[in-house]
Order: structure tokens, then sequence, then C-alpha cells
């Protein structure tokens, strides 16, 4: 089974992708800001993420670099 981050700061929008992926049998992990999603990687086998480009804070291409 794949883990997969979604990150967005649109809860909606990380709730609907995480509906279809759980369908398809991915493991989910749900973060809303770049920081979340980092914490995610260091706590977990992370093998995509899924990054809004826009967020407030730490977007998803400061998050991508980190990464």
């Amino acid at each position: 089974m794949y883990n997969i981050v979604i990150c967005d700061d649109e809860k909606d929008i990380v709730d609907a992708i995480a509906i279809y992926l759980t369908s398809q049998g991915y493991n989910i992990f749900k973060a809303y800001n770049g920081k979340e999603a980092l914490e995610i990687f260091d706590a977990e086998e992370i093998d995509l993420a899924i990054l809004d480009i826009m967020m407030p804070g730490m977007d998803g291409i400061e998050c991508c670099r980190r990464l």
C-alpha cells in the first residue's frame, strides 16, 4: 500500500482528493500547510506528496524544496 500526503489549505479539497484515493486503496495523510506536511514526512514513510502551490505560511514550492 502506498502512503500519500495531501497538503492544501482548503479542507474541502483535501477531503475530496482523500475520498477518491482512499477508495483506490491508498493510505492518506492530510496536511493543511507546508509545515504539517514536513512533520508527516519526518514521521512516516511517504511515497507521494500532492502539494498546493499557494498556501499561507509555507507554500507547496518551499515545502518541496525542503523535502
